[in-house]
């Protein structure tokens, strides 16, 4: 259990960025670019607070698949180049690998097509005792489809469930989805990696100088820049209709990759504090069983 000063401390880089109620939510009112009154002479000790909550988070997974109880998903979604994949490197550097799962959802294939839009991602969501990790499940449905309409095609809905509520009704599905895990016993936390547009040009134009970063880069991603309003309008919409204390989203600043990777690890440590995760006691019983065990070894 880290000290109640680390509790503390890191609590203060999340509940600016918690998302709990999207009623009233507005992206505009959250800068790509905040630090939290952190200068850049701050990176030293952001990276040493980033280090203990990964180690925290290491024996927290230890004790999570011990008890077997709680399972936890962390959801992520993002613009491209907004630092997905090397916030989620940072933050599970400390997991056991055998106790951690991270999907990277792609575009479906034909098989996922022909299923519901939950489908593929539920049959991914994580074991009690275990952390799932979602880059870009579910949510992309009502954000990358939501953008472009056409690829309702691919899906072979039937006419009648494509009309002028589907997005609502996909939300809708998405918020009652969530709910349900949250009753199972999954502890689910949604994190949208907020990178202004600006910054996205200075890393696409890094990815295009630097040759050990040109195969990172997609002329695709530079198509979908001419949609940037219409992602941040439905990312704005999503986030307005799924957030919820048993799924809270977190719109963290990304344009600035070390305090983006310190608010991700903060937001995790706090969250799974408060379930207080421990080790399984042992009843009078087994004590007595492992004392046997114990005099069994002690004459070999």
């Amino acid at each position: 259990m880290p000290s109640k000063e680390i509790i503390s401390e890191v609590r203060g880089f999340v509940e600016p960025y918690k998302i709990v109620r999207g009623k009233g939510f507005r992206l505009r009112d959250f800068d790509p670019a905040d630090t939290g009154g952190l200068g850049t002479e701050s990176k030293p000790q952001a990276k040493e607070l980033l280090a203990r909550g990964v180690k925290w988070l290491a024996e927290e997974q230890d004790k999570l698949y011990a008890q077997n109880s709680w399972a936890v998903l962390l959801v992520f979604q993002a613009m491209d180049a907004a630092g997905k994949d090397g916030t989620i490197k940072h933050v599970t550097s400390g997991l056991n690998p055998q106790g951690c799962q991270v999907y990277s959802f792609k575009q479906p294939s034909t098989e996922e097509l022909d299923h519901d839009f939950l489908w593929r991602t539920t049959r991914c969501l994580p074991e009690r005792g275990r952390i799932g990790i979602f880059n870009r499940p579910y949510y992309e449905e009502v954000l990358v489809v939501r953008v472009h309409p056409e690829y309702l095609r691919t899906q072979n809905l039937p006419a009648s469930c494509i009309d002028r509520k589907l997005w609502d009704h996909r939300l809708d599905d998405i918020a009652g989805f969530e709910r349900y895990l949250a009753r199972n016993g999954v502890l689910v936390l949604k994190f949208f990696l907020n990178v202004s547009r600006k910054e996205q040009k200075r890393r696409f134009m890094e990815r295009l100088d630097q040759p050990e970063k040109n195969w990172k880069f997609s002329a695709a991603d530079v198509k979908e820049r001419a949609y940037w309003n219409d992602y941040m309008k439905a990312y704005e919409q999503a986030i307005r209709a799924t957030a919820s204390m048993h799924a809270p989203w977190y719109v963290v600043p990304a344009d600035n990759k070390w305090y983006t990777r310190l608010v991700v690890a903060a937001a995790i440590v706090e969250a799974m504090e408060r379930l207080a995760f421990a080790y399984p006691t042992v009843d009078a019983a087994q004590r007595k069983q492992l004392a046997a065990a114990r005099a069994t070894l002690a004459k070999e």
